[in-house]
């Protein structure tokens, strides 16, 4: 997809906080580790550096909502970033976007923090973790 597709998307999905620019994503997907799963009615943009992974965003088209889209670009997220080296992944959502806390946990995310005001006042970020690997011990 490219940057356009991919802001025009991410613009039906998100008004608060602000959709993502098409120059956003054309930096992002130009930074080192990024990467990109899309599909159809979806994408998802995550990135790894060393051995951590971000999901940095997850648009589904809303009128395909509740399809599995979702849930396959989450798995093959993991299985992405395993292959890059990753360990575990963290991410930041909306306490308020209950369905995507739902299918992160669905997941096997677990929570791991909170970030007051992330998104605005009175919407606090959610982070979450999960992990990719058992930790290799050194020998």
């Amino acid at each position: 997809m490219a940057p356009d597709a991919l802001a025009d998307l991410h613009a039906r999905c998100f008004a608060t906080p602000r959709p993502w620019s098409a120059s956003e994503f054309a930096a992002l997907l130009d930074s080192r580790g990024s990467f990109l799963l899309a599909e159809d009615n979806g994408f998802l943009l995550g990135r790894v550096i060393a051995d951590e992974a971000e999901l940095l965003t997850l648009a589904v088209d809303p009128d395909a909502r509740r399809a599995g889209t979702g849930r396959r670009l989450v798995a093959r997220f993991a299985g992405t970033a395993r292959d890059m080296g990753a360990v575990e992944a963290f991410l930041e959502v909306a306490s308020d976007n209950l369905a995507a806390r739902a299918l992160y946990s669905r997941t096997d995310w677990v929570e791991a923090g909170v970030r007051r005001d992330y998104y605005a006042p009175g919407t606090d970020a959610i982070v979450m973790r999960l992990t990719l690997r058992a930790a290799q011990k050194g020998g």
